[in-house]
């Protein structure tokens, strides 16, 4: 019996008393003598009995687990998020059910129902690069679940938010590559269905706009991953026309835009700028260090699950669907030039 997780049918077994007798003394219930409490303890030291907290929370009529849905968790970005989530989760005694879609629609619908079936407090979700429909989190709200998007949302659905300034800090990088002297800003970009994608490309065009720059679709590609960069940035600059700077999407874009320019020959940042988007850990140990847009992920996710908890707690009638921007911030390092 000591091989396997104990339960107090086990216990009741070995002491061939009823599970409800073990149940009540384990509670110190006054009708269950002395000498009974004794055996049951003893039992419970010898097999190291814990009680299954989440049996006892359903019977409760509550599970206290919060569900967690991300697209992957090996991103700094999100990885950041969900310390952020934690710190708020284990504070409240809630416990977190992370599942990842992996960026495919058909593993977050199927992880959206693994969140119905473990009857979940409420969801935190952040949307895969496939996911066009949105049914799967309708359900989920058809059943009274409390959910939060953060910084991939699904627009059509109202719901509780929080989002970065994903535009105002693609317009503070460009204009800062535009203020150091760049005059050819190529911009390595994320699908336009995704929410960060648009707002990022449009505050990059923004930018161009107000600095009198042309916006040249030679020099945008949809390139958000790391070997897709290695492949279109010696395209970019084969053309005839090449880039002094490239503001990328996110970091490890930036990480192998690095990568492919010094492999081509080029000095960073004196031939060729590069800025990414996140902050992440991979900003700092590229050569030369990556100068980057901060998204303060931990933040994010401290505010998307506080958010959570006062739907949770307060009356569902009293509904009105938040957005909550977090504000960005421009972190200089030595893969772009001074300021003029």
């Amino acid at each position: 019996m000591a091989s396997k997780q104990i339960t107090i049918k086990d216990i009741a077994r070995e002491l061939n008393i009823s599970p409800s007798t073990v149940s009540r003394a384990l509670k110190d219930h006054p009708d269950i003598s002395q000498p009974t409490k004794d055996k049951i303890n003893a039992l419970v030291e010898k097999y190291h009995y814990k009680p299954n907290a989440m049996a006892l929370n359903l019977r409760q009529g509550k599970s206290n687990v919060i569900g967690v849905i991300i697209p992957e968790i090996v991103h700094h970005f999100f990885s950041s998020v969900i310390s952020g989530i934690e710190e708020v989760v284990q504070a409240k005694g809630y416990s977190v059910m992370l599942c990842q879609s992996s960026e495919l629609y058909e593993r977050e619908v199927l992880n959206s129902k693994v969140m119905l079936g473990s009857r979940v407090e409420g969801v935190l979700a952040s949307i895969s690069k496939e996911t066009l429909k949105f049914g799967h989190f309708e359900d989920l709200m058809h059943q009274n679940i409390p959910l939060v998007f953060f910084d991939r949302i699904a627009p059509p659905l109202e719901t509780d938010r929080v989002v970065v300034d994903d535009y105002n800090g693609a317009f503070k990088a460009t204009e800062y590559l535009i203020k150091t002297g760049c005059k050819r800003i190529a911009h390595l970009s994320a699908s336009q269905q995704l929410q960060i994608g648009y707002q990022r490309k449009r505050g990059y065009i923004s930018a161009l706009e107000k600095n009198r720059m042309e916006v040249d679709d030679d020099i945008i590609a949809h390139c958000d991953k790391f070997e897709k960069a290695l492949e279109i940035v010696p395209q970019m600059m084969a053309l005839p026309n090449p880039p002094d700077a490239i503001f990328c999407v996110n970091d490890l874009t930036g990480a192998a835009t690095i990568k492919a320019l010094k492999k081509l020959g080029y000095r960073i940042p004196e031939d060729v700028s590069v800025i990414g988007f996140t902050d992440g850990l991979v900003s700092t140990v590229t050569d030369p260090a990556l100068t980057t847009i901060s998204q303060h992920g931990f933040h994010i996710g401290r505010r998307a699950a506080e958010i959570l908890f006062k739907r949770i707690e307060e009356d569902k009638s009293k509904f009105k669907a938040h957005t909550e921007v977090i504000p960005t911030e421009l972190v200089i390092r030595e893969s772009t030039k001074s300021m003029l």
